[in-house]
C-alpha cells in the first residue's frame, strides 16, 4: 500500500484537497446567501438561485464528461473551479455571479467524475478505501468552511477568493501527476453496460441524502425542536457523517461494496422509524452516520458492474443528481398536509422499500461485483 500510494501521491493529495475545497465551497452557499442578497438587493429566495446555479452547472460538467472524458484531467476540472468562483470572489453583479456559480458547479461535476475512478483503479484493492478518503475530506471542508466564513467577517467575496485561490494551488500539484495513469483513464479494458436497476439504488440514496441535509432541519422544527436545536442537529449529523466515512477507509477494501450499501440504507431505515416514534433530533443525527456510507457504497458497486469505460463514471454521477435535484421539491410537496413527523414517515417508507429490494439483490449484485 505504501509504494502505491508513493506512485500515486500527487493525485490522491490532489484528490484529498479539491474534495475538501468542494465540500468548502457548497457549504459557503448557506451562510453566504443572506450577504449576497444584502448586496445585490434581493431577496432570500431570489438568492438561493445561486445554489439552483451550482447544481445546474454540476449536471452540465458531468454531462460534459459523459461525452468527452476521454481527453479532460483534473487540471482542466481545477480550471474550471478556479474560473467560477473567482467571478464569484469579483463581485461585479448578480448576474456575473450567477454565471460564476454555474461555471463553480461545472468543476464540482468534472471534478467528481475525474478524481474518483482514478483513485479507485490506480490503488487496486484498497480503491475503495481510498474513495471513501476522497468522500471524507469533503464533509471535513463541508465542516470547516462555515467556520471560516464567519471568522473572515462573513464576506463571500472575500471567501471566494480564498477558494479560488486555494484551487490554483491545487491546480499546481495536479500538474506533477502520474502521465501513465492519466493515459490509463482514457482506457477502457471492460465494456460499458447499462444497469438501470442498479443505478436507481443511487437515486433513492442521493435523494434521501439530499432531502436530510436540505429539508431535515425544518421537519425537525416541524417536529417540535426549536431552530437552535435544528441547527445543532444538523451539525451532529455532519459529524456522524464523517466520522462514517473515515471509518470506512479501513474497512471498505474488506467489505462487498453493496453489502456497505444495503447496510447503510438499512441503518437509515431503523433511524428514521425511531424518529417517527421517539424524539426526532438524536435518530436525525444517528442518520448521518448512516447517509455517509451511501454514495461510496454505490459507486464502487456501480463502478465495478457497469465496467470501466470514460462514460461510466458521468452515467453513475448523473443517477445520484437526479435523486438530488428532484427528491426534494417531491418531498417537499409530499409532506404538506401531512402530521409533524411525515417528513420521517416518509423517509422510513422509502429506506425501508429500499433495504428490502437491496437485501434482496444483495447476492446477486455482490457476485456481478466479484465477477468485475
Amino acid at each position: 500500500m505504501s509504494s502505491l500510494i508513493r506512485t500515486h501521491a500527487a493525485l490522491l493529495i490532489a484528490g484529498i484537497l479539491t474534495f475538501a475545497i468542494m465540500g468548502a465551497g457548497q457549504s459557503l452557499y448557506g451562510p453566504a446567501l443572506p450577504a449576497f442578497a444584502r448586496e445585490f438587493g434581493l431577496t432570500v429566495g431570489q438568492a438561493g438561485w445561486l445554489v439552483s446555479a451550482l447544481w445546474i452547472g454540476s449536471a452540465t460538467g458531468v454531462a460534459l464528461m459523459f461525452f468527452r472524458g476521454r481527453q479532460v484531467t483534473p487540471r482542466h476540472a481545477l480550471g474550471v473551479m478556479v474560473a467560477g468562483s473567482g467571478i464569484i470572489a469579483a463581485g461585479i453583479g448578480w448576474w456575473p455571479t450567477l454565471a460564476g456559480s454555474v461555471i463553480f458547479g461545472m468543476g464540482y461535476g468534472i471534478s467528481t467524475v475525474v478524481f474518483n475512478p482514478r483513485v479507485l483503479r490506480a490503488f487496486g484493492a484498497k480503491g475503495p478505501s481510498m474513495v471513501s478518503l476522497l468522500n471524507a475530506m469533503f464533509a471535513v471542508g463541508a465542516i470547516a468552511a462555515p467556520l471560516g466564513f464567519v471568522a473572515i467577517g462573513s464576506n463571500p467575496q472575500l471567501a471566494f477568493a480564498v477558494v479560488a485561490g486555494l484551487c490554483a494551488l491545487i491546480w499546481l500539484v495536479a500538474g506533477t501527476g502520474d502521465r501513465v495513469e492519466e493515459a490509463a483513464a482514457g482506457v477502457a479494458t471492460k465494456p460499458y453496460r447499462f444497469r438501470g436497476r442498479l443505478l436507481c439504488f443511487g437515486v433513492v440514496c442521493i435523494g434521501v441524502e439530499a432531502c436530510l441535509i436540505g429539508l431535515g432541519p425544518t421537519a425537525l422544527i416541524t417536529a417540535g425542536a426549536s431552530e437552535e436545536t435544528a441547527a445543532r442537529a444538523l451539525s451532529g449529523f455532519f459529524v456522524a457523517f464523517l466520522i462514517a466515512r473515515t471509518a470506512l477507509v479501513f474497512v471498505a477494501h474488506l467489505v462487498p461494496p453493496f453489502t456497505i450499501y444495503a447496510g447503510a440504507m438499512t441503518g437509515a431505515a431503523v433511524c428514521a422509524l425511531g424518529a417517527v416514534i421517539l424524539p426526532a433530533v438524536p435518530f436525525f443525527m444517528a442518520m448521518g452516520a448512516f447517509a455517509g456510507l451511501f454514495f461510496p457504497g454505490f459507486f464502487v458497486t456501480a463502478s465495478r458492474v457497469m465496467g470501466d469505460d470514460p462514460r461510466v463514471t458521468p452515467t453513475i454521477i448523473a443517477a445520484g443528481l437526479v435523486g438530488g435535484i428532484s427528491s426534494p421539491v417531491i418531498l417537499g410537496w409530499l409532506v404538506e398536509g401531512m402530521g409533524e413527523r411525515g417528513f420521517f414517515q416518509i423517509m422510513a417508507g422509502l429506506t425501508l422499500a429500499t433495504c428490502g429490494a437491496a437485501l434482496f439483490l444483495l447476492r446477486r449484485i455482490n457476485a456481478e461485483v466479484a465477477r468485475g
